[in-house]
C-alpha cells in the first residue's frame, strides 16, 4: 500500500511517498518556483543521494507530472510504476464549517472548497489547483482532502465567535477557524502517549512556531481555542504576518499612505511579522546571528515574538485550568532554544519549570525531547511534527473504510511502541554532533 501526499502552495508542491505496509518513507521532496521561470525539484529517495534539477513547470499539472516522473526514475526514483500508488492525500488549508474530518474528494467536496476560496485567498486556490491537476494526471485512484481547519471544529462558540454583527457569521461565515490542525492533532496524540495518559483525559498547550505560527489549547483531547482566526493572519508574530494588532491600524495607515485594501492585505501578510520589525530577515537563524552581532531590531523581534507567545501560554493555562504539558513544534519550536527559553523563563508560578541546559541541547527534528525539570508539574516537550504521517494515515483509513473522527479513531502513531524508522536513522547524526541530546530523549512510560 503506497500512498502519495501532496501539499500544494501557490508556487510550490511538497510531496512524500509512504509505504504503509512497512511504515517507511520511500521518497520526499519539493518542486519550487511553480508557475515561474527556473522551476526546480529537490528530491530524495531512501538510500539514494539527494538530487536537484531544473524543469519548467508553468502550472501545477507539470509539477505533479515531474514528481511522478522522478518517483519512477530508474536511477534515483522509488517506484517501478506509478500504478503502485494506491491513493493521494492532499493538504487543504481551509475547509470552513462544512468539514470536521478528512474526506474523499468528489465534485461536491471540490465545489465546497471553491465556495470558500475568499476565506483563504493565499492558500485554497493553490490547494484546489493541486487536487484538480493530480486528478488529471492520476484519474483512476482516490484523492483525499485533509484540512487544517477540521481539528478545530470542536471549539465552542465562546472561542470561535467574534464580537461583530451576528449576521456576518450567518451570511458570510465570519468566525475563528484556526489552522495547523494536522500538526496539532499529531502533537496532541503524541503528548498523551509520552505522558502515559488517555488522550481524552489530557490537557496540553501546543505552540507550532515556524514561518507561520499558531498556538492551540487542547482540553480533554480536543481543540478548544487557537490563535489563528478567520484567516492565518491573527495571533502570534510570524515570519511575515503581523499577528494580533489594533484593527484600527490598517484604516489609519490606508488613509495616511493612500493604500488600497489589496495593498494593505499584502503588507499585513507578506511584509510584517519579524520581517517588518527587522526590515531584513525572516529566517530566525539569521535573526539570532544578527542579534548576537548587536542588531537591536533583530533582538527586538526575538523579544517581541517570545513575549507574544508567553502571553498566549498564560491565557491558555487560565482557560484550561489544568495543564499536563506544554509542547513546542515546527521549525522554530523544534530548533529554536532561544525563543523557547524566553517563553518558559519565570513561568514557575504556572507549574512550568524548564532545565535550560536541556533546552539548549534540544536541537533536532528527529526525536522527541523533554525540557522540564523532574519536579515540574507541567511537562515541557519538543515534539517534531509529522503532518505528512497524519495525511497518509487519514488517506489509508478512508481507502480502507476504517476512518472515523479523531475522537473515535486511534492512530498508528499512538501506539507506545511506535517508531519512526526514517527519523530513527537520521537521529544518529544529530546524536554524534550534539552533546547531551541523548540524555533528554523522551519515551512513553513503561507499563
Amino acid at each position: 500500500m503506497t500512498i502519495l501526499t501532496l501539499n500544494c502552495g501557490s508556487s510550490s508542491v511538497k510531496y512524500q511517498l509512504y509505504d504503509w505496509d512497512n511504515k517507511v518513507i520511500l521518497a520526499a521532496g519539493i518542486v519550487e518556483r511553480v508557475t515561474q521561470p527556473g522551476s526546480v525539484i529537490e528530491h530524495r529517495s531512501t538510500g539514494k543521494e539527494e538530487i536537484t534539477r531544473e524543469h519548467a513547470c508553468p502550472t501545477h499539472k507539470e509539477a505533479i507530472q515531474l514528481i511522478l516522473e522522478t518517483l519512477v526514475d530508474s536511477e534515483y526514483g522509488a517506484l517501478s510504476s506509478i500504478d503502485e500508488i494506491r491513493a493521494v492525500g492532499h493538504r487543504v488549508v481551509h475547509g470552513g464549517e462544512k468539514f470536521a474530518r478528512s474526506v474523499v474528494v468528489d465534485k461536491h467536496v471540490l465545489d465546497s472548497f471553491k465556495a470558500i476560496q475568499d476565506l483563504a485567498p493565499l492558500h485554497n486556490p493553490a490547494n484546489i489547483l493541486g487536487i484538480t491537476s493530480a486528478q488529471e494526471v492520476m484519474p483512476n485512484i482516490p484523492h483525499c482532502a485533509i484540512m487544517d481547519t477540521a481539528w478545530h471544529q470542536t471549539m465552542p462558540k465562546t472561542s470561535y465567535m467574534y464580537a461583530l454583527p451576528y449576521k456576518w457569521y450567518e451570511d458570510h461565515a465570519v468566525r475563528r477557524y484556526g489552522f495547523h490542525g494536522t500538526s496539532f492533532l499529531y502533537c496532541a496524540k503524541r503528548a498523551a502517549v509520552l505522558l502515559g495518559k488517555n488522550p481524552f483525559d489530557t490537557n496540553v498547550i501546543i505552540a507550532h512556531i515556524g514561518n507561520g505560527s499558531s498556538i492551540n489549547a487542547v482540553k480533554n483531547g480536543v481543540s478548544v481555542d487557537t490563535s489563528m482566526g478567520l484567516t492565518p493572519l491573527e495571533g502570534l508574530i510570524m515570519g511575515t504576518r503581523s499577528g494580533d494588532i489594533d484593527p484600527a491600524i490598517p484604516f489609519f495607515m490606508m488613509k495616511k499612505l493612500g493604500l488600497s485594501p489589496d495593498e494593505m492585505e499584502t503588507i499585513l501578510n507578506k511584509k510584517s511579522g519579524v520581517l517588518g520589525i527587522t526590515e531584513k530577515y525572516v529566517d530566525r537563524r539569521d535573526i539570532e546571528m544578527a542579534a548576537a552581532d548587536g542588531d537591536k531590531k533583530a533582538q527586538l523581534s526575538i523579544d517581541m515574538e517570545s513575549y507574544r507567545l508567553k502571553k498566549y501560554v498564560g491565557a491558555y493555562a487560565a482557560a484550561l485550568g489544568r495543564v499536563d504539558a506544554l509542547v513546542f513544534t515546527a521549525g522554530v519550536g523544534e530548533r529554536g532554544p532561544q525563543v523557547r527559553e524566553r517563553v518558559c523563563k519565570e513561568m514557575e508560578h504556572l507549574g512550568i519549570k524548564v532545565d535550560m541546559i536541556k533546552n539548549t541541547a534540544s536541537m533536532t527534528r528527529y526525536a522527541e525531547t523533554e525540557l522540564s525539570t523532574p519536579d515540574s508539574p507541567v511537562k515541557v516537550f519538543v515534539i517534531p511534527t509529522d503532518e505528512e504521517l497524519v495525511m497518509t494515515e487519514d488517506t489509508y483509513a478512508l481507502l480502507e473504510g476504517t476512518y472515523k473522527d479523531h475522537t473515535e479513531y486511534t492512530y498508528y502513531f499512538q501506539n507506545p511502541d511506535y517508531v519512526n524508522k526514517s527519523r530513527q536513522e537520521a537521529l544518529k547524526k544529530d546524536l554524534a554532533k550534539r552533546p547531551g541530546l541523548d540524555k533528554i530523549l523522551v519515551y512513553p512510560p513503561k507499563k
